[in-house]
């Protein structure tokens, strides 16, 4: 892998390296692309059969539906093996942890936007296109790239980077009523149904899907057998979850299932379900006491971990999700369900019949414990003599190993599952450690039948999730030479480049300029030099001489027309039509610097002026009309030379 290389042009991952991942993604790919031509071949048998009147046609192509429909079936369900395929993901460290759900990434088809940029280049900019072949390249090339990020922050990095470069694309080049005519292609993640739309939306947020996907890679991978690996799989499953949230928020009408509403709802709550598994985690590694509360307190947080992936369970059970979710998806989630709510009882057991001393704060902590009292004795009775204590202790054992025993149940009947080594040991060794616990507590001369221990009470968290924050990835505009956005955008109409040979005068140049980048004439004296010229208030200057300033300052350009020789200066202007955004010069409450250029006594002079916090003042260009400014028009504390 090899981010960067040593022209910073950023690449991702060799898709061709002989690792266990980049050769999933291989196989997925071309799953995708032999589905896509399965349904291709489906939807083209299905127009013949109902266009054609002779049966023996009909016949003919209703045996090929068949034949199709069966090569469907049966590459779903191999995609749908790749996309169990979780042990791919996971860390590679000896430590025993129930594995987690990664997510695969969306693959998507190659885009040449070669020509239809060089077009809108030339019929929407003037520009020559052939001048832009770097940009477009360049632009092309990280595309190419973010296909395949590596699974670190550097892969993190390049898919932001190009999402935020989509931003700048679509103010350049997609106006809101014409497309330029591209169409993406993108995989759907689980079933691998290809998706094709002319919205540049649907790239964006294909892209953001993909950088929530591959930090459930990297929070898959982390080493859970210390805190910091389990600190850095939590932020990992967290920023996710924000990644699924915001795309659910802020992206509608999506075509592909996996980028769907409830789709996303069902993704955020995994998510939030596996970030409160690895809080479970940490709190078991850090109490490594066995005091009262303190193994209540992990009875609890086992409980939390199974009451919200039960919720997982329930949404990955509605109609819209259900026969979207992998099998082994909804398997491992309601394993984790049982498993974890033996484990709750399990700790819960340990704590009542290992305890030697509980304090007041104790008692509390037992009171709280379960959802209803437990049949018997009352607690604090309980508390007191070791015989209830066994016997709640016992009641809670037994629920323990009826949860440990419908989780392997459920883990049996599920082949992928069976193939996990790891959560195969995982599963034996709790219920092993339950059992031998029951045992140890058991007696020959216990003939009371066993209680029923109530189920362990916890408290419903707020689930804490990271929205992406785009800004992190500092990028610079591609198709920067095209000139600020604020003027040169896909939205923006202005008429041809005039060219204006401008002379000064006696009466000096006449006119006043105003902003940077482009700077703009904000007004001509009448009858001036400027306005015989051909200047008109609201023109923008893009060139002095030849030389593009649609990025200058105002002081730049300034000097050059104070440097134009007796001859005069010539002038590339443009007159902006129609804009669907706002620029305002507000003087009101800010001390705003303006430059005015105009002559005295035949010489041009420069002045500076402060304009002095005062009611009104404010100079604004709105939708559809040219900025306007009368040359005299000037406020208290201006001057003009």
């Amino acid at each position: 892998q090899h981010p960067i290389t040593s022209d910073c042009t950023l690449f991702g991952c060799d898709p061709c390296s002989q690792t266990q991942r980049s050769k999933l993604q291989h196989r997925r790919a071309r799953i995708n692309q032999q589905i896509n031509k399965e349904m291709r071949m489906r939807a083209g048998a299905e127009n013949l059969f109902r266009a054609t009147t002779n049966n023996k046609v009909k016949e003919t192509v209703a045996l090929e539906l068949s034949f199709v429909n069966s090569n469907l079936q049966l590459l779903k369900e191999e995609l749908e093996e790749l996309n169990s395929s979780m042990e791919v993901y996971q860390t590679e460290s000896e430590a025993i942890n129930v594995p987690m759900i990664p997510l695969g990434l969306k693959e998507t088809k190659e885009v040449d936007l070669t020509v239809p940029l060089k077009e809108y280049i030339c019929e929407h900019y003037r520009e020559d296109s052939s001048l832009f072949e770097k940009e477009i390249k360049e632009f092309m090339e990280l595309r190419q790239a973010m296909r395949t990020p590596s699974r670190n922050e550097a892969g993190l990095e390049l898919l932001v980077e190009y999402y935020n470069q989509l931003y700048y694309l679509d103010q350049r080049f997609f106006p809101p009523h014409r497309t330029l005519g591209v169409h993406f292609h993108w995989y759907d993640s689980l079933t691998g149904v290809p998706s094709c739309q002319r919205a540049l939306a649907f790239e964006k947020g294909s892209v953001l899907f993909n950088v929530g996907a591959l930090y459930t890679q990297i929070g898959a991978r982390q080493d859970r057998s210390a805190a910091a690996g389990i600190d850095r799989a939590i932020n990992a499953f967290q920023r996710a979850a924000g990644a699924f949230n915001f795309l659910k928020e802020n992206f509608s009408n999506a075509p592909s299932l996996d980028m769907s509403g409830p789709s996303l709802c069902m993704l955020v709550r995994l998510m939030i379900a596996q970030v409160q598994e690895c809080v479970f985690e940490r709190v078991t590694l850090t109490t490594q006491d066995t005091h009262f509360t303190s193994q209540l307190q992990v009875a609890q947080e086992a409980a939390r971990v199974s009451d919200v992936y039960s919720l997982v369970l329930q949404t990955m059970s509605q109609p819209l999700v259900k026969d979207y979710v992998p099998f082994s998806w909804a398997s491992m989630v309601q394993v984790k369900a049982e498993h974890f709510r033996a484990l709750s009882h399990y700790y819960a057991a340990v704590a009542l019949c290992d305890r030697t001393h509980c304090d007041e704060e104790g008692e509390k902590a037992l009171l709280q414990l379960h959802v209803s009292n437990p049949a018997g004795p009352p607690l604090s009775q309980v508390l007191r003599d070791p015989e209830e204590r066994r016997k709640l202790g016992k009641a809670h054992l037994r629920r323990a190993l009826i949860r440990h025993e419908e989780a392997m149940r459920v883990h049996g009947l599920c082949k992928i599952l069976r193939k996990m080594d790891i959560l195969q040991e995982v599963l034996s060794f709790v219920h092993k450690r339950s059992l031998d616990k029951y045992s140890e507590m058991d007696r020959e001369d216990d003939f009371d039948e066993t209680a029923e221990a109530p189920e362990i009470h916890c408290e419903c968290q707020k689930p804490d999730i990271i929205p992406p924050n785009f800004s992190t990835v500092q990028v610079t505009d591609i198709f920067r030479r095209l000139g600020p956005l604020s003027v040169f955008c896909a939205r923006a109409r202005w008429g041809p480049v005039r060219l204006v040979c401008l002379q000064r005068g006696e009466g000096g140049l006449g006119l006043t300029l105003r902003g940077d980048s482009p700077v703009l004439v904000a007004g001509v004296v009448p009858g001036g030099c400027a306005e015989e010229a051909g200047l008109r208030e609201g023109d923008y200057i893009v060139a002095v001489d030849g030389e593009n300033c649609k990025w200058a300052k105002h002081g730049e350009v300034v000097h050059s027309l104070k440097s134009c020789s007796d001859r005069g200066v010539e002038l590339s202007v443009i007159t902006l039509h129609t804009h669907d955004t706002q620029v305002c010069f507000i003087a009101l409450h800010t001390h705003e610097t303006q430059v005015v250029l105009c002559v005295c006594v035949r010489v041009i002079c420069l002045c500076v002026c402060i304009t002095k916090n005062r009611e009104g003042g404010g100079v604004t260009k709105r939708l559809g009309s040219t900025f306007s400014l009368p040359f005299g028009n000037l406020g208290d504390g201006e001057s003009m030379y």
